[in-house]
């Protein structure tokens, strides 16, 4: 069964969604502070985390970060629940790297379901299959990319975009493919994170930047040999 960590300062909410998360076969572990939280989640291994942004001790978007600088929840998926819900709010959470942002007040049903979405997401690009596009390779067992065996500094969701691109080499990915993938959904502000998350690749890939092409109009292409 999936560990979920809920970060909600609002007791009421974290034990309401802990109560429907049991109801639907996982196991939750409830912090009320950034602090606790974040300790949480390097000591007892979730398989997602749901996280408030408004926080006591330590922000949202300060765990968040310092959630992506530890080898131990660097790619542990990432769920904002928040009521911060202006759209330049939700484009910052998404260009974070987070794999979905909820705003409140929110459905339960709603968020049982992304919630299921995104380890399904996850389960898919951190499958048993090992990949090797030329010099970029993947090792799921390590959750690890390398280029030219150097090993790139990816977050989650660059992670999970590089290796769509990569298994669908020398093909063109329209965005609606990229977003659906990666974020689950396509709208208009995952669709200005995702032209986000191809810049950073691209500083990642260094030497191979210019495998990563814009297709324009339709989306992005990764070539196995870069066109001359």
């Amino acid at each position: 069964m999936d560990r979920i960590l809920v970060i909600e300062d609002e007791i009421d909410i974290a034990e309401l969604l802990a109560f429907n998360l049991k109801q639907n076969g996982f196991v939750p572990i409830l912090a009320h502070d950034g602090i606790t939280g974040l300790d949480l989640a390097k000591s007892e291994n979730p398989g997602l985390i749901v996280l408030d942004l408004n926080l006591p001790g330590m922000d949202g978007m300060r765990v968040f970060n310092e959630l992506r600088r530890d080898p131990r929840t660097l790619r542990t998926p990432v769920i904002m629940l928040t009521a911060r819900a202006q759209l330049e709010d939700r484009v910052a959470g998404l260009a974070l790297g987070a794999d979905d942002y909820v705003t409140k007040p929110f459905s339960m049903k709603e968020l049982l379901l992304r919630i299921k979405t995104v380890l399904k997401r996850s389960d898919a690009h951190f499958g048993p299959k090992p990949l090797r596009v030329g010099p970029i390779r993947f090792d799921p067992s390590a959750l690890q990319c390398y280029a030219d065996n150097t090993p790139l500094d990816l977050t989650l969701t660059e992670y999970k975009l590089l290796r769509h691109l990569c298994e669908h080499a020398d093909q063109i990915c329209d965005r609606t493919e990229l977003l659906r993938s990666v974020w689950g959904h396509s709208d208009d502000t995952n669709s200005r994170t995702l032209d986000t998350h191809v810049k950073r690749l691209r500083v990642k890939l260094g030497l191979h930047a210019e495998r990563l092409e814009t297709a324009r109009g339709n989306g992005y292409i990764l070539r196995v040999t870069p066109l001359s």
